[in-house]
């Protein structure tokens, strides 16, 4: 099964012609042809996190979505976080809380909140530590990464 079809990701407003197999996950397109290394590959069986990238504003595991299902769709990786040198409030408040860590889960954590508090941004604090709960961080870090998307959402409330 070699047979490669031509599809178009669009990847932070940026489109990608690419040439996939059918077989092809998402997360390995977007690092592999698309070159936005940005997001982590970890378990590639949906279970840390680590790929989370916004298909369509929505949270998705990229290593569970095939690259064909995601052609036509916004998608959006944690380079297209940032505006040009200003960091994403997001970012901005894992640097200032320490949610960090050794930063292997950070594009999964960034782009899973910002994905729920965009749709929900007045979302409880139970709501929310359970959604972050879909995703690992291995170095435990947890305290300071809720803290993070607390202060985050604050800020993203502000006009």
């Amino acid at each position: 099964m070699t047979d490669k079809t031509s599809i178009t990701l669009t990847i932070n407003g940026r489109d990608h012609a690419i040439s996939v197999e059918s077989r092809r996950t998402l997360a390995d397109a977007i690092r592999e042809e698309c070159g936005q290394t940005g997001t982590h590959i970890g378990c590639e069986h949906g279970i840390c996190g680590a790929c989370t990238v916004l298909v369509d504003g929505e949270p998705v595991r990229s290593c569970l979505m095939f690259a064909q299902q995601a052609a036509g769709k916004e998608i959006r990786t944690i380079e297209g976080l940032a505006r040009g040198d200003e960091m994403h409030p997001m970012q901005k408040a894992f640097m200032e809380h320490h949610g960090l860590q050794c930063g292997f889960c950070t594009p999964g954590f960034l782009m899973l909140a910002v994905g729920v508090l965009e749709k929900e941004p007045d979302i409880s604090d139970d709501d929310l530590v359970d959604v972050l709960s879909s995703n690992l961080c291995r170095c435990t870090g947890y305290q300071n990464i809720i803290k993070a998307v607390r202060a985050a959402a604050i800020e993203m409330r502000q006009p």
